[in-house]
């Protein structure tokens, strides 16, 4: 029944995924993903053209365009609670977008009489879609981590992410965290990786694959880093939240056997016993979670609780 269907949309900083996604089984319906290149620098009225392209094609295949219930997994900063983005110069993302109303404004550009939307922070939605449907769902205590551009977090518990509780840091996020010299997030997203990498080996990359592919005395050095780093840094955030599964996703986690096993190592070293996923559901898994947005549970749990960012 349409009333179950949901459409999921991921947001990334050059490309918008939309999907339909039935509730009852929390799965994506056959041949209603469809993904548009996105200009983030663009003026606002090109994004909204180019994020309902998506979406209008997914409406289309999905035969729901009497009434069209949008869930957004979109990265911050962000309202949540309110749909505001506020995107500045300082983030290189939709700058255009800076302090609009998404509810306000993109629904005249989608193809259904009656249009809904709601917000949750694209890491978040990643975890909450792991929760759902990886390995994560047999476990009630989960953390995430979203490894790339930027850095990622949720934990979750029983299928809900946590932003206000006292066994989670505050707003449920890491990246902010301060963390050696700077914050979390200079040091567990690309930027980090390449810049170490030319600071050791005097060798410019484009990214964590190349770095990866080298595999060079300089290379293992690296992942070694990466993954004392990140035991050093998460260690007093599990050992509060005593997860018993930790996923990971993004373009830095496809490098996950060369800094893993440290990772481990050292969490083991400190009495720290926990599983790790390496998700393969990725772009679906924050569709997913998005979509949850309109399932009347889930939304009563997380919605008092969307937090600013």
């Amino acid at each position: 029944m349409n009333d179950q269907i949901t459409i999921g949309v991921d947001i990334g900083g050059s490309h918008i995924t939309s999907a339909a996604v039935n509730l009852r089984s929390n799965e994506i319906l056959p041949r209603t993903t469809h993904s548009v290149k996105i200009d983030n620098k663009a003026s606002k009225e090109i994004i909204f053209k180019n994020w309902s392209m998506a979406i209008n094609k997914t409406i289309e295949a999905a035969n729901i365009v009497d009434m069209a219930n949008v869930g957004f997994a979109i990265p911050g900063p962000f309202h949540y609670k309110t749909g505001v983005a506020m995107f500045e110069g300082g983030n290189d993302k939709y700058e255009s977008l800076y302090k609009v109303s998404i509810p306000d404004e993109l629904p005249q550009y989608i193809d259904s009489e009656n249009v809904t939307l709601r917000f949750l922070n694209d890491a978040t939605s990643f975890g909450v879609g792991v929760a759902t449907q990886g390995k994560a769902k047999n476990h009630d205590r989960v953390v995430v981590v979203t490894l790339g551009t930027g850095f990622g977090s949720a934990f979750i518990k029983d299928g809900v992410p946590l932003v206000n509780h006292p066994e989670v840091p505050e707003s449920g996020c890491l990246w902010d965290k301060p963390y050696k010299s700077s914050i979390a997030d200079d040091y567990f997203s690309t930027r980090w990786c390449v810049a170490r990498y030319q600071e050791i080996s005097s060798k410019k990359v484009s990214g964590v694959k190349e770095i990866a592919e080298a595999n060079t005395v300089h290379s293992r050095q690296l992942f070694e880093e990466f993954g004392k780093n990140m035991a050093d840094f998460m260690m007093p955030f599990l050992k509060k939240f005593q997860p018993q599964i930790l996923v990971m996703g993004g373009n830095v986690s496809k490098a996950s056997d060369l800094f893993l096993p440290t990772l481990e190592s050292e969490l083991q070293k400190a009495d720290v016993t926990i599983g790790f996923e390496i998700s393969s559901l990725m772009e679906d898994a924050a569709i997913i979670g998005s979509a949850k947005l309109f399932d009347p549970t889930f939304w009563n749990l997380v919605k008092d609780d969307l937090p600013n960012l």
